[in-house]
């Protein structure tokens, strides 16, 4: 609910256990140029490749969801991402981790829950 503002104007947006639609959030677009915060927790992402530009993003819970890969967008859209929690997620591969290398401010990255941590080389 924006209660009468802009999408610019949004600084924190919490769409907890909202639904996605064929992969995606209903009314998440790029007009919400000023966000920081962004939580998507529990909402049935498979794959993080429809979020759109959010370039003042900061932090971004995607916990309890089912994504398995595609993080390259994250590294692509989110250039001022610096909390990222994906615990809860269906990560298996280190490989798949590797686009987060290119997030150049990220200090925390929560994977508790995801099967990656299991792994003898992770």
């Amino acid at each position: 609910e924006l209660r009468n503002r802009t999408p610019a104007a949004v600084r924190e947006l919490v769409l907890d256990n909202c639904k996605a639609m064929d992969g995606k959030i209903e009314g998440l677009t790029d007009e919400f140029v000023n966000l920081e915060f962004l939580s998507l927790i529990s909402v049935g992402l498979f794959s993080v490749s429809d979020l759109p530009k959010l370039p003042k993003l900061k932090k971004l819970e995607l916990s309890e969801n089912r994504i398995f890969g595609g993080l390259d967008r994250l590294a692509e859209e989110l250039p001022s991402l610096t909390h990222l929690n994906l615990s809860g997620n269906n990560l298996k591969d280190i490989s798949t981790l590797e686009p987060l290398k290119r997030l150049d401010c990220l200090k925390s990255l929560d994977l508790f829950g995801c099967e990656v941590t299991n792994r003898s080389d992770y």
